[in-house]
């Protein structure tokens, strides 16, 4: 099967309705929107949903405390219906920084939150009648005046898919989700996620083949010249230094984890304590460009090409591709990767 591909959309960005359009007529598979501390993931994913037919409609991710589990399964199925059933409900479990500086809710089991978060979000979109004994949820809750209450609206399963980095979270996903939300990712070290996802899988006795695999990717098109291409994986490189610096605590960053397991532990960490000391620069140069170019889609056509055979001999069935420029120059980038992505699936099928 060739690799599909998802769009990574900004609903703060001019016309981003219309990219939507043209995506799903260029054959882009579905369009993802994030949620950090800007828009909300949904609303924008509904506007698509109204001017679009097929295209899948992602959140990636909604973060998980920032609603109730009943709150995100009803805004999901909003979605749902309002779509006819193509929503993607991306969640994961975000970072302290963002739960209790933003949402102000503790940042805490995250793991097993996910795991609750998807029993009750399956539970509410099966119809059932919504009693839950959970350690991080109780509904309804304890000594209260609550009731066991079925959702009224129309219900059907909605794929559930999960942000994991570290081996505990990847093993959740094999186990419950539906699909994967990776990054931080290079093809060579993809057993450093599968294997997990795999084990998870194992343990509720399924195939792991069954769990869409998504990994997000820039990507930049260059011409066949090297100082155009180390210039342009440079530029993707010092974009690393926010997430190694500041996306996480001084004790705890899972990007900088996933880093470490696929043999840039020492890197990561000298980039984390420049940000820290407050030399921004020195950050950014000291991340390797290895890091911006492998992964991302960056170079030539040729190239870029043989980096999807790559991603697709590695287990990835999905790359969410974040665009950069104006309107114009992303729907040619589009049209020039769907061609390659045609020329990709055809030499993994005759190889």
């Amino acid at each position: 099967m060739t690799i599909r591909i998802g769009l990574s959309i900004d609903p703060l960005m001019p016309r981003f309705l219309d990219l939507a359009r043209e995506a799903e007529r260029l054959g882009i598979d579905s369009v993802w929107v994030a949620e950090f501390w800007a828009s909300d993931a949904f609303t924008p994913l509904a506007a698509v949903a109204a001017v679009t037919e097929r295209i899948k409609l992602a959140t990636g991710i909604a973060q998980l405390g920032a609603r109730t589990p009943a709150m995100l399964a009803m805004t999901a199925q909003g979605v749902q219906t309002l779509s006819d059933g193509r929503m993607i409900l991306g969640i994961g479990a975000s970072g302290p920084q963002v739960m209790e500086g933003w949402h102000g809710v503790p940042f805490d089991r995250p793991v097993q939150r996910t795991r609750e978060t998807i029993e009750i979000v399956r539970m509410i979109t099966s119809g059932e009648r919504l009693s839950y004994d959970g350690d991080v949820y109780r509904l309804p809750l304890p000594d209260g005046q609550g009731k066991a209450i079925r959702s009224r609206a129309d219900t059907a399963p909605i794929p559930i898919y999960v942000a994991s980095l570290g081996p505990t979270n990847l093993r959740l996903t094999g186990e419950l989700a539906d699909g994967w939300i990776g990054n931080s990712f290079f093809p060579a070290t993809a057993d450093a996620f599968f294997d997990p996802i795999e084990e998870g899988a194992a343990i509720a006795g399924r195939s792991a083949e069954a769990i869409d695999r998504v990994v997000a990717v820039g990507l930049e098109f260059t011409a066949d010249d090297p100082a155009m291409i180390a210039a342009a994986g440079r530029r993707h490189a010092d974009g690393y230094a926010f997430t190694f610096g500041a996306m996480g605590s001084a004790t705890k960053n899972f990007y900088n984890d996933a880093f470490a397991r696929q043999g840039f532990g020492d890197d990561v960490a000298e980039v984390q304590r420049l940000w820290a000391a407050g030399d921004r620069e020195a950050a950014a140069a000291r991340v390797p460009i290895e890091i911006g170019s492998g992964t991302n889609l960056v170079g030539p056509p040729a190239t870029i090409r043989d980096r999807l055979v790559e991603y697709e001999r590695s287990g990835v069935t999905t790359l969410r591709v974040g665009l950069d420029g104006d309107f114009d120059r992303k729907i040619a980038d589009l049209e020039r990767l769907m061609s390659l992505v045609d020329e990709a699936g055809a030499a993994v099928a005759t190889t």
